[in-house]
């Protein structure tokens, strides 16, 4: 595959520095790091951190924003940030009402962002996390659920930002998450695998007319491979899947998030959010809440995941539709 790049060496720097000078009148950043946060860090709110890896674009720098996130910290590709940087972030953020960490659930982060929890506290400082586990695929030949924070971790970052606007404390906003994140669920399938880029090397291979359940954003191998199906094929795997994962009769009012792997058109997209909807409605479950667009990808990967969120609280759908700035929202 032909690649845009420079170095695979400053991949990092150089990512966010065209971001930086594109969207220099919303954020700032700290050379020489991943840093990234809003222009004025609000004073009478709980700041909300999160990051990972690049490769992901928009996120997670694209999630800041009003009624979003304060900062996030980037790592390079595929690996996240250091917790010195992460320390680094919310020592500079820092404003007196503690900060909330929104991690993804995969080993390397959790060891960073926890680590960096831990050297704050030890500073005085008030801090606290929720972790996103909203992926449903299984490990092979185990059917234990990998549990993998995926795309779900954008409807995450919406809610939990805009109840830290209308002024939530570090406490109510952690058990607001868990109750959120228990409520979020993903698959994803892939029709190519993501692209080797920098250190990063393919990790799986599919012939022409293969497609593979339950990839990871990190280029991770899923559960099946399988002849390539029509879009409305997927859709019924995808949406009996996620079905599956609620106890009968919860999911009767729900989000829906079509999330593109960041090498797929939107006509196709389109095309699938049309089966899900039509699938979702001989269901009989209604949707209050849709977005569709590349959110959370994995660097180039031909495919996409589908996420819904049990609303269980009607001011959810609020939060959801609180106006942002943040430009990987729109």
């Amino acid at each position: 595959m032909k690649q845009l790049i420079n170095s695979s060496g400053h991949i990092r720097q150089q990512l966010l520095a065209g971001i930086i000078y594109t969207y220099n009148d919303k954020l700032n950043w700290q050379p020489e790091t991943g840093i990234v946060t809003k222009k004025i860090i609000p004073e009478n709110k709980v700041v909300l951190i999160s990051g990972g890896g690049c490769g992901h674009e928009p996120a997670h720098i694209g999630y800041i924003g009003e009624n979003m996130l304060d900062c996030a910290v980037m790592g390079a590709i595929f690996e996240p940030p250091t917790s010195g940087e992460i320390l680094q972030a919310i020592e500079q953020t820092y404003n007196g009402c503690g900060t909330l960490l929104i991690i993804k659930n995969f080993e390397k982060d959790l060891a960073s962002f926890l680590e960096a929890e831990r050297l704050a506290k030890a500073k005085g400082l008030l801090v606290s996390h929720v972790i996103v586990d909203d992926d449903c695929s299984i490990e092979s030949g185990s059917f234990e659920k990998r549990r993998r924070g995926v795309a779900g971790t954008v409807f995450v970052h919406k809610i939990l930002g805009a109840a830290a606007a209308v002024g939530h404390s570090l406490d109510e906003l952690q058990i607001l998450g868990k109750q959120l994140i228990s409520q979020i669920k993903t698959l994803g399938v892939a029709f190519s695998p993501a692209s080797p880029i920098g250190m990063i090397p393919q990790q799986y291979e599919l012939a022409e007319d293969e497609m593979y359940f339950g990839i990871g954003i990190h280029g991770e191998p899923g559960y099946r491979i399988e002849t390539m199906q029509s879009s409305e094929r997927i859709a019924i795997e995808l949406v009996n899947k996620l079905k599956q994962q609620y106890p009968r009769n919860e999911l009767n009012k729900a989000a829906v998030l079509v999330n593109g792997l960041g090498g797929i058109p939107l006509l196709e997209l389109s095309i699938f959010m049309n089966d899900v909807q039509q699938l979702l409605d001989i269901e009989d479950i209604e949707i209050v809440y849709k977005r569709m667009g590349n959110f959370l990808t994995a660097y180039n990967t031909n495919g996409l995941s589908l996420t819904l969120l049990t609303v269980t609280e009607e001011k959810w759908i609020d939060y959801l539709n609180a106006p942002t700035d943040a430009f990987g929202w729109k």
